[in-house]
């Protein structure tokens, strides 16, 4: 039995690093980044008094009122798929040249941008198949049912904690150009300044604006009012009405578009 299931486990981790596979999840990336400068696009045009929803769903609601709109969604689920199942192999299989507390904190890292992008591949799922949802009223709704069951606002408050925390740990990996030992950069020259300097700026960015959704949940939790847990369009929406927000919507809108200009250029330099 137990060679079956190491056989098993040598097909499943063979079949993670194969050359279709590997391609298929650098185009994750790209279409990850994609959304990310539609997002930022919307926040930037929010700053700006128009209409838009500054979310995942909404850039993917504007990929599907494209010409080839049905194409591009399931073309964007296949790459999410890719993606998240490569990054299923490393939190399975991956980082064994490393220490073990090391390696503990690379794997859970991997099977959380796993989630992500199964989450996002869910999303092209359903706006192709037309069973879409206004994600900022899918998360308050989500908010208003966890916070009815027994302990659900001490669970809100630590999902707040949580994505907050995480928002600071971008900050902190833009800052410090962590982000770098994933990639194989150019070694010098222009280009490798672009990509760090696109990093930099992209993560910090996206450190803001997980921080402000999980500050959203704890705010709406603390205060009782779950209806107000509105995702990340409704942190920058909020971020609108305080004072000089204006200007630092349009900064998190165009560092989102950074970051994913960023993950665009990751398609590439991922190491993989």
């Amino acid at each position: 039995m137990k060679k079956e299931l190491d056989d098993a486990a040598n097909a499943v981790e063979e079949a993670s690093n194969s050359k279709a596979l590997v391609i298929a999840a650098r185009a994750g990336f790209a279409v990850s980044g994609l959304l990310h400068v539609l997002t930022g696009s919307v926040a930037i045009q929010l700053a700006f008094g128009k209409a838009g929803q500054a979310d995942q769903g909404g850039a993917v609601a504007q990929l599907a009122g494209q010409p080839e709109g049905l194409l591009l969604l399931w073309t964007g689920f296949a790459a999410c798929v890719a993606l998240a199942l490569w990054q299923t192999g490393n939190a399975v299989f991956g980082y064994g040249q490393l220490e073990a507390k090391k390696k503990v904190g690379n794997r859970l890292s991997a099977g959380g941008k796993a989630v992500v992008f199964a989450v996002m591949a869910l999303t092209f799922a359903a706006s192709a198949s037309g069973n879409s949802k206004n994600s900022g009223q899918s998360t308050s709704d989500f908010t208003v049912s966890i916070m009815k069951a027994p302990g659900g606002s001490f669970l809100l408050i630590a999902i707040g904690a949580a994505v907050a925390v995480v928002g600071i740990v971008f900050v902190v990996l833009g800052f410090k150009a962590s982000f770098k030992k994933d990639l194989r950069l150019p070694p010098s020259g222009t280009g490798r300044s672009v990509i760090t300097g696109l990093g930099v700026v992209g993560y910090i960015a996206e450190g803001i604006a997980l921080f402000l959704v999980g500050l959203l949940f704890i705010i709406a939790t603390v205060t009782a009012r779950p209806q107000e847990s509105t995702g990340l369009d409704g942190g920058l929406k909020a971020l609108r009405e305080q004072p000089y927000g204006v200007y630092m919507l349009i900064a998190v809108g165009a560092g989102l578009i950074c970051y994913g200009l960023y993950l665009m250029v990751k398609a590439k330099f991922a190491r993989m």
